[in-house]
C-alpha cells in the first residue's frame, strides 16, 4: 500500500482514497493471471463436474443431457480395477518424482555449478534432448532399446558377453521402462529451474564458508539447500501434478500393458473411458468424473505441498525501514 512521506511524518493513517488506488492497482496487475487461471483452470474445471454427473456417451450424444447424480462415481469406486489403476498411479508419480524429477535434477544441478560454465552448458543441453524430442521418436529409440534380436541394442550388448536369454525388456521390465521414460523427461525441467537459483545466490556466502574451512557437502547442506526452498516447492508441487495427468509416454511406450491394466495410471484410464473403448461408445460423463477425481486429488496435494515446505514464511512481507 503507497503512503506518502506527509502521512508518515504526521504519523496519520493513509486516506481512503490511497486504500482505493492500492487495491484496484493490485487487482490490475493480477487481473491478466486471474483471467487465465478462470479460463483454462475453474471454468474447465466446472464443466467437467458437471459432465460426470451425467451419462453422457457417444451412442446418445443427439439426447438431451440426463443428470445421473453420482452414479458414475459409484460406477468408479466399484470397479475392480480401481485399487490396481490408484496403485500404478502412487507408483508412477513417487518413483519418477523423487528419484528424477526431484532428485536427480538437483544433482544435475548442483554437480553442473561446479564445473565450467562452458563444459556444464554442454552437459545441461545433452539433458535437455529428450524434453525438445518428438514424443514419438523418442519412443521408438526405447522400444528400439528394449527390443528382441537382432534389433534391440540391451540385448546386443548381452549378446558380446555371451548371455543366452534375450527376452523383450518392455515385457519383463515394464515399470522400470516407464518410469526411465519419463523421468529423463522431467530431470531437465528441475535441473534448469534448480540451477538458475543456484547460480542467484550470493558469491559471498560460499565464499565465506570456504574460508571458515566448510567442506562443499557442508557448504551444500548448510547454504544451498536451505535457499532453494522456494525452487524445491515450485519443483515438487508442478512435477507432481504434472505427473498425476501425463500419459502420453505411457500410452505410446506400454498402452497401459502388458496385460491387463500392468502400467496403466488413472489419466491414462480417464482417457480411455473417455475417448477409446473396446464397445464402440465413448463414455464421456463416466471418463469425466475419473478426470474430476484426479483434479480433487492435484488440489489436496497443493494444499499438502504448501504446509509442508511453510510457503506463508518463504512470502514474508518485505521490512521497510522508514527515516
Amino acid at each position: 500500500m503507497a503512503v506518502t512521506s506527509k502521512e508518515v511524518g504526521e504519523g496519520r493513517a493513509p486516506s481512503r482514497w490511497v486504500q482505493i488506488k492500492a487495491t484496484v492497482g493490485a487487482w490490475g496487475f493480477m487481473s491478466p493471471a486471474i483471467i487465465l487461471v478462470l479460463v483454462f483452470f475453474f471454468i474447465p474445471a466446472i464443466l467437467l463436474l458437471v459432465l460426470s454427473l451425467t451419462d453422457l456417451a457417444s451412442h446418445n450424444f443427439s439426447d438431451p443431457w440426463t443428470f445421473i447424480g453420482l452414479a458414475n462415481y459409484r460406477r468408479l469406486f466399484n470397479d475392480k480395477f480401481f485399487p490396481k489403476i490408484l496403485g500404478n498411479t502412487f507408483r508412477y508419480v513417487f518413483l519418477t518424482l523423487v528419484f528424477f524429477n526431484v532428485g536427480l535434477a538437483l544433482v544435475l544441478a548442483l554437480l553442473t555449478s561446479h564445473i565450467g560454465r562452458r563444459a556444464s552448458f554442454v552437459f545441461r543441453l545433452l539433458w535437455l534432448l529428450p524434453r525438445i524430442t518428438p514424443s514419438v521418436v523418442y519412443i521408438v529409440m526405447w522400444r528400439r532399446i528394449a527390443q528382441t534380436p537382432p534389433y534391440g541394442i540391451i540385448n546386443w550388448f548381452l549378446a558380446m558377453f555371451g548371455v543366452e536369454r534375450q527376452p523383450y525388456w518392455l515385457n519383463e521390465l515394464p515399470w522400470l521402462f516407464v518410469v526411465l521414460v519419463n523421468g529423463f523427461v522431467g530431470a531437465s525441467f528441475g535441473m534448469v529451474i534448480f540451477t538458475s537459483a543456484i547460480e542467484s545466490i550470493s558469491k559471498d556466502l560460499f565464499t565465506a564458508a570456504k574460508v571458515d574451512g566448510a567442506s562443499a557437502w557442508q557448504i551444500i547442506r548448510d547454504i544451498t539447500l536451505p535457499l532453494l526452498r522456494w525452487p524445491l516447492l515450485f519443483v515438487t508441487s508442478y512435477q507432481t501434478l504434472s505427473l498425476l495427468v501425463s500419459f502420453e509416454y505411457i500410452l505410446l511406450l506400454t498402452g497401459g500393458g502388458p496385460g491387463l491394466f500392468k502400467t496403466e495410471v488413472w489419466s491414462l484410464t480417464a482417457y480411455n473411458r473417455a475417448l477409446k473403448t473396446y464397445f464402440g461408445s465413448h463414455a464421456w460423463g463416466y471418463g469425466a468424473a475419473w478426470g474430476f477425481i484426479l483434479v480433487l486429488v492435484g488440489i489436496v496435494m497443493s494444499v499438502i505441498y504448501l504446509r509442508v515446505f511453510q510457503f506463508n514464511e518463504l512470502m514474508q512481507e518485505p521490512k521497510i525501514d522508514v527515516l
